[in-house]
């Protein structure tokens, strides 16, 4: 009844092609974005900021990026986990070797390497596709784990290859409790978000999803293969990369090479299978759907007095798990996006038959 269209009439191409051209949808975001940086910080304890909200936050900005190659430009990966490493790596090698750079500096820093890194791994997409590609950004995998694990001058010689940062500090602040860390991380999947979704509303979101569609046809009316791909790769890159910054220094703090193997990689496409490809609040679903679930599997049976080992807990819960991803896939192939777009028409119309 309250989620009516009536009466808001464009009368500009611009404002015709805003982001939210509906005004409910625009005040339930700018809602949304005010309490998570006004309410959550002052109610959330230290327990959900640290384990929920925060890999929540930097997966979905994760997921965002890997999105835009895989949903949005139609090029698979299974080297994301690596492209994350090449963020925290090279923004921690940043802070170590110029002393007083500014920590934004560092992250910004890590996810222009891992553009570099994408770029160069992306170069087989203009030749290749489908599994073979998938099979060459797994190679990535393999070689930027090895690359870090064996060339001890990125890990600044350290035996374990294990590195650690040191208290953060922005602006003269430090960095220090979840409520700052999570403030801290907020502000990048804001603007990293706004800019993700601006991206893929414009000329070059075009371009990706025409190459995705049918490349020969998008060659054919003008579009340049090259171009696209490798802007696509670029664009996702660096947007991971970030976020591989972010979860080095933000959430773990000390990190080796294994905490961004292909287990991560696998994590964080299931989440854009999951979420809904081709959506920029598909990454924000199926982060949540990777985060939630398991933490809730791991307490059902505490709540409910169970006595359960932990190795029995564990193996339940991948099998549960595993059995919801099948569910969802067979229920809803477009993700749970797609479930969320459902729901919004069907508020639209009613009481109306849809």
């Amino acid at each position: 009844m309250y989620y009516r269209e009536n009466g808001q009439f464009k009368t500009s191409y611009l404002a015709d092609q805003q982001i939210f051209p509906v005004r409910q949808d625009r005040i339930f975001v700018l809602a949304l974005i005010a309490a998570a940086f006004t309410v959550v910080p002052y109610f959330a304890s230290d327990y959900l900021l640290r384990a929920v909200l925060l890999p929540f936050l930097i997966l979905s900005l994760a997921a965002v990026g890997l999105n835009i190659l895989v949903g949005y430009c139609g090029q698979i990966s299974l080297g994301t986990g690596a492209f994350m490493a090449v963020g925290a790596y090279a923004a921690w090698n940043f802070g170590v070797r110029i002393p007083g750079l500014p920590v934004i500096a560092q992250i910004l820093a890590g996810g222009a390497c891992a553009t570099l890194v994408g770029i160069v791994f992306g170069i087989p997409s203009l030749r290749i596709r489908g599994l073979y590609l998938a099979v060459a950004t797994l190679a990535a995998q393999f070689f930027i784990d090895w690359t870090f694990l064996r060339l001890d001058w990125f890990t600044n010689y350290s035996p374990s290859g294990a590195v650690s940062v040191p208290t953060l500090h922005v602006l003269g602040l430090p960095i220090v409790s979840p409520t700052a860390k999570y403030v801290f991380v907020l502000c990048f999947v804001v603007v990293f978000t706004l800019i993700a979704k601006n991206l893929v509303r414009g000329a070059i979101g075009r371009e990706w999803m025409a190459i995705r569609d049918m490349d020969v046809a998008a060659s054919v009316i003008g579009i340049r293969p090259m171009r696209a791909k490798l802007t696509a790769f670029a664009v996702s890159s660096f947007i991971v990369g970030v976020a591989g910054a972010l979860w080095g220094y933000v959430y773990l703090g000390s990190w080796e090479p294994a905490a961004f193997g292909l287990d991560r990689s696998l994590q964080l496409l299931f989440m854009v299978i999951i979420g809904g490809m081709g959506s920029i609040v598909g990454g924000f679903f199926g982060a949540a759907f990777i985060v939630l679930v398991p933490i809730l599997l791991t307490n059902i049976p505490a709540l409910l007095g169970l006595p359960m080992s932990t190795a029995l807990a564990s193996h339940i819960e991948h099998m549960v798990f595993g059995a919801l991803i099948v569910f969802f896939l067979i229920a809803e192939p477009h993700g749970l996006a797609r479930l969320w777009a459902i729901g919004r028409e069907k508020l639209r119309l009613w009481p109306f038959p849809h």
